[in-house]
């Protein structure tokens, strides 16, 4: 089976969520039009219409069984979305855990000046 190199973008294909449902339903396994078509609630050239994009996309590729189109994810397209996602969000969470790490330890300081402040003048520790 010859690849084509895919021509849109994968985020605007998965923008639409009956694309977003066809990748879900295909994530199950291949399944020919008519199989897409009767899981979800737009005609079945709608869905012709969205498998199009989403191959364009390279996100799923077809195989012809007879007369029949039988659609399946595309590896590749599918792990560079997720290479995205992942460095993208990963850089992110990096950030966030950093954050969060170094309110942690402020918070802990503030603390610990509240508790021997308390000891050494017997006050209430203040709640602003």
């Amino acid at each position: 089976m010859i690849e084509a190199r895919a021509s849109g973008d994968p985020f605007e294909a998965l923008g639409d969520p009956n694309r977003r449902d066809i990748l879900r339903l295909l994530s199950d396994g291949d399944k020919p039009v008519r199989e897409i078509a009767a899981a979800l609630p737009i005609s079945r050239p709608a869905v012709s219409r969205h498998l199009r994009l989403l191959k364009e996309a390279g996100l799923v590729a077809e195989q012809a069984q007879g007369t029949r189109r039988i659609y399946h994810l595309q590896e590749q397209g599918m792990h560079a979305v997720q290479a995205y996602l992942e460095r993208v969000w990963g850089d992110a969470a990096r950030r966030f855990r950093l954050l969060a790490e170094n309110t942690e330890n402020t918070e802990n300081t503030e603390n610990t000046v509240d508790a021997r402040h308390t000891q050494n003048t017997g006050d209430k520790p203040r709640n602003d």
